[in-house]
């Protein structure tokens, strides 16, 4: 009945369409709810501000420690058929970069600067606005489940709505868990949680099978459905924890993944993901692989009675991140259920890349990774084969830390199995909301939107992009990189030849090393802006 009249007016109208059968025993809430469809078809010549009808919903979905190459439509093996199908329908960048560590890309991806411009760390109170400040102010509900990890809450900066973690990292079992054997923490080491105003200091799940990512996709749909019939589009932030350590997951979601890798190792597991990455196309040809992290064993020194444990690590981050994947689909499906989903546009990143922690935490002998007492990590091998075919690892500023995949998919404008080159940053979410929302973007955000990119009009973005975390330090300039870490000498890279860093050219070009030196250190020093 309502193809013909544009998205937004369309979604609204189907939305009144429930109301009337929620109305029909209500002969008053009948004859009102019809008075509204009327006075909504006569506007729609004259739309305000605030209901203009191509302003579309967006859902920002992000993974935490989550490599280049674990989802199946950037190479991986492991079972993820709702990101295939959302980047199936949509667009993938080849070149999309966040900030290599939790709170810097939470800082740029919420506020549209660099990092050190607002702040960055487990208690900043940012000095920017979030987005969810200015699209509420732009008219939008915004929702937000899941990590924040910085000060104040979600609720007070900007979100009608938010569940979720504040911190940085929990136990999935039960976030307020303190592992045994460690001194008693004080409140501050507790792992703060949130929902709407209120803190927990802990939080103590309310039911005996409660999981972390589950509860996280619970509320995002709760809400979803809570909101179904306004006027206002919406804006999502789902910010899940998966697959970040300590690596939980239940022993039926485990036993899908067991076996399979031991009998091969990290290393065949690279090279497999490597050619499967070449096959779908979201590397460019000639891209050559990295060589193996040579701190990690080659698999085949590996003792062959430590394979088992190093494949169960590994098994259980392909089942946390297998468990997100099918609450990313029930998400999708609340939306497609409400009538949205032409109307809405969906993004997928991970905050940084994998870490190569490879401490076996476990407090209890034995512990396994359905129980509340397991604490481990995925392992640098398994790391290195996460973030293929790139060096290195979160936390650094090679492409391992912060290349992530990034898919986009908003119906009538994204190329269905659409695969870019336009090189894309945190930085860029802001501007593109604002563009969606109808505002024009500020002048001093850094970053571009990425419609033109959507639409294939354009892979223009504003150069240099910089980064900074600790020891490491980077900025690229088009195809050219510069990239240091702790005590090293800078290194320089042609990422248009050389993706995977494998050839540092610094020697051959001097004059370009000096030049992007002195850019970084020029931006580097204007965090005085603050």
């Amino acid at each position: 009945m309502f193809h013909s009249l544009p998205t937004a007016l369309a979604t609204r109208l189907k939305r009144f369409q429930r109301r009337l059968a929620h109305s029909a025993r209500r002969p008053l809430s009948l004859l009102l709810t019809v008075a509204i469809i009327i006075v909504s078809v006569a506007l729609v010549g004259s739309p305000t501000h605030a209901d203009a009808p191509d302003r579309p919903n967006i859902v920002l979905i992000m993974a935490d420690d989550m490599g280049f190459s674990d989802i199946g439509c950037y190479g991986g093996e492991i079972d993820t058929p709702n990101l295939d199908a959302l980047a199936a329908r949509g667009m993938r960048f080849r070149n999309f970069y966040n900030n290599a560590k939790c709170e810097m890309t939470r800082a740029s991806l919420l506020t549209g600067r660099w990092w050190h411009h607002v702040g960055a760390s487990p208690t900043v109170h940012y000095s920017a606005p979030t987005y969810g400040e200015r699209m509420r102010d732009a008219g939008y509900r915004t929702l937000m489940v899941g990590k924040w990890h910085a000060g104040q809450t979600p609720y007070q900066r900007g979100f009608d709505r938010h569940y979720g973690l504040t911190d940085g990292c929990c136990n999935y079992w039960n976030p307020g868990h303190a592992r045994e054997g460690e001194p008693e923490p004080a409140k501050k080491r507790v792992r703060r949680w949130a929902i709407d105003e209120k803190e927990f200091y802990p939080y103590q799940p309310p039911t005996d099978d409660f999981y972390t990512t589950d509860a996280f996709t619970d509320y995002a749909v709760k809400y979803l459905d809570e909101y179904k019939d306004e006027d206002k589009p919406f804006l999502l932030y789902v910010a899940y924890t998966a697959p970040h350590y300590p690596l939980h997951a239940s022993e039926e979601d485990i036993a899908k993944f067991r076996g399979r890798y031991g009998e091969i190792g990290w290393d065949e597991l690279r090279r497999r993901r490597f050619a499967r990455q070449l096959e779908l196309g979201v590397l460019p040809p000639g891209t050559q692989l990295s060589p193996r992290d040579p701190n990690a064993p080659a698999w085949e020194d590996v003792p062959e009675s430590e394979r088992d444990l190093w494949d169960l690590r590994m098994a259980t981050y392909a089942a946390m991140i297998d468990r997100m994947d099918r609450g990313i689909g029930r998400i999708l499906e609340q939306i497609e259920k409400n009538g949205d989903t032409q109307n809405t546009m969906v993004f997928f990143l991970s905050d940084n890349g994998a870490t190569d922690d490879s401490a076996d935490r476990s407090t209890v002998a034995g512990a396994m990774p359905w129980e509340v007492t397991s604490f481990q990590t995925q392992g640098r091998g398994w790391a290195n084969a996460s973030n293929t075919p790139y060096r290195k690892y979160k936390t650094t500023n090679y492409e391992g830390g912060t290349r992530t995949p990034m898919i986009a998919a908003w119906p009538s404008v994204t190329e269905p199995g659409a695969i870019t080159d336009r090189v894309g940053h945190l930085i860029d979410f802001m501007p593109t909301m604002l563009a969606a929302a109808g505002v024009t973007p500020d002048k001093e955000l850094p970053g571009k939107p990425l419609q033109d990119a959507l639409n294939g009009t354009s892979q223009d973005r504003p150069w240099p992009m910089f980064w900074q975390f600790n020891r490491a330090k980077a900025i690229r300039d088009h195809q050219w990189k510069l990239v240091r870490f702790g005590q090293s000498n800078w290194e320089l890279y042609d990422l248009d030849a050389d993706p995977t860093e494998c050839h540092d050219l610094t020697s051959d070009h001097p004059e370009k090393v000096q030049e992007l030196t002195r850019q970084w250190e020029t931006w580097w020093e204007s965090k005085e802006e603050r």
